[in-house]
């Protein structure tokens, strides 16, 4: 299994605000158009292949899906696919739905 890291959900905002990561969301394609972090990649079996082929392996990358648990499987995956830094968003979407877009 490839190594990756678990980030809070508070350090992965940093992160998305500061621009310096490529977001990646893996849930189901109907929970990504109803909301998904600005600026995410959708990715599943359609779009994993253009993924790979277009996306700097160098940049560090955050995974998420619903609560923190698939994205560990993800960020794993990724990290064995020759991306150098792959973090799993702990809480997930669903964490982050209820501090940041709660309204």
């Amino acid at each position: 299994m490839g190594t990756f890291n678990q980030v809070e959900i508070e350090d992965a905002k940093k992160a998305i605000e500061a621009g310096t990561c490529t977001i990646v969301d893996i849930r189901d394609p109907g929970s990504y158009e109803e909301a998904h972090i600005d600026g995410a990649v959708h990715l599943n079996d359609a779009t994993v292949e253009e993924f790979l082929r277009h996306t700097d392996r160098q940049k560090p990358v955050l995974v998420y899906c619903y609560h923190g648990n698939s994205s560990r499987n993800a960020a794993a995956w990724l990290a064995e696919q020759g991306f150098e830094q792959v973090s799993s968003m702990n809480g997930g979407f669903e964490e982050w739905r209820s501090r940041y877009l709660a309204g």
